[in-house]
């Protein structure tokens, strides 16, 4: 697929999304969704790719969100609002996207509604000190829809996130770090190679045990530790019969470092 709103590009084992419509702040129109959706397929199904890297054309925005523009023009001609499916996602990764390979959001800008949602559907948010987050939907006739809504209270504390919610406000990225959503701020020069940092330290590690590991953590939250550690059984057993399993030990053992193959 060639692409026209996003940068697709793979380096080694990292995958890196852009959204590129700088001129609008990377606002997200159907067509935009469309090739997130497309890029982000890939990376899941790419054995090759194990870390997948999203940030937004620019310094100015990850994403403003929603192109509202784009859809009072399509309101005014009568259109009606695309119908998004498991194929067509909002932002790629929003919603019906199941994904065990960890993304990073490199969050250069202002992430803001559908923008702000897509950073908070990823795994780590590593933010520019420029950066600032919103849910701002109720204060045009909308909510948060893609997820963040629920997202939000479930990364930070409900009464900070209602109050994020009910008012549309906005956060600098020094608050969004104190309240736990975001796992290092640094200048926006520094941004790609603090984000490449982190993704560089992922693949440190057993890609296996990092697919499996995010598996269990995420699928876990709704039930005890101790129903969520009777469903980690078969993930065990997969970890148990994999080659990477048997090279940890034995890179350890030979004081090396180990040769991958996340299988």
């Amino acid at each position: 697929m060639s692409y026209q709103y996003v940068i697709y590009e793979k380096k080694g084992h990292i995958a890196y999304v852009t959204i590129n419509r700088p001129e609008v702040m990377n606002a997200l129109h159907y067509d935009t969704s469309v090739e997130l959706s497309e890029a982000f397929d890939d990376f899941k199904q790419d054995d090759e790719s194990w870390v997948a890297m999203i940030t937004g054309a620019g310094n100015r925005a990850f994403s403003a969100g929603n192109d509202l523009k784009a859809t009072a023009a399509a309101t005014a001609k009568g259109e009606k609002r695309p119908d998004f499916s498991e194929h067509v996602r909002f932002g790629g990764i929003t919603g019906d996207f199941v994904c065990d390979k960890p993304i990073i959001a490199a969050v250069n800008g202002v992430a803001l509604g559908g923008g702000f949602e897509i950073a908070l559907a990823a795994d780590l948010i590593i933010a520019a000190e420029h950066a600032r987050f919103g849910l701002p939907e109720p204060r045009v006739g909308l909510i948060a829809a893609a997820g963040g809504v629920h997202r939000l209270p479930q990364q930070i504390p409900l009464k900070q996130a209602m109050g994020m919610l009910l008012t549309g406000r906005q956060i600098p990225a020094q608050e969004a770090y104190r309240l736990g959503l975001v796992n290092e701020v640094v200048p926006g020069t520094d941004l790609m190679a603090a984000t490449e940092r982190w993704a560089n330290e992922i693949l440190e590690c057993s890609p296996l045990s990092v697919r499996l590991t995010k598996e269990a953590a995420l699928s876990g939250l709704v039930y005890s530790v101790e129903e969520a550690t009777h469903m980690d059984r078969p993930r065990l057993q997969r970890l148990f019969a994999s080659q990477d399993f048997v090279e940890g030990p034995k890179a350890f053992a030979e004081k090396r470092k180990p040769n991958w193959t996340g299988r």
